[in-house]
């Protein structure tokens, strides 16, 4: 979700690179976003092949912020 919120959206070949992850990793990682309400997918054509587009939703926002709120707390303690 990192990379949604500094790159606003990004296909699944672009976070496939970042993370190093393995395309049925990335899958199911993508459909528990999506159901959670945190993520919204877009599937096209790009040159003739398929092109998965993901983009953080502003409730996928609010959720990675509050993360990031409870992250910061542990490491202040």
């Amino acid at each position: 979700m990192s990379l949604l919120v500094s790159e606003e959206k990004a296909d699944f070949n672009r976070i496939k690179e970042v993370t190093q992850a393995t395309s049925g990793n990335i899958s199911v990682q993508i459909g528990k976003l999506e159901k959670a309400g945190y993520i919204s997918v877009t599937k096209s054509f790009k040159d003739n092949y398929p092109n998965t587009e993901l983009a953080l939703t502003s409730q996928g926002l609010e959720a990675f912020e509050e993360y990031v709120e409870t992250l910061k707390g542990y490491l202040n303690k």
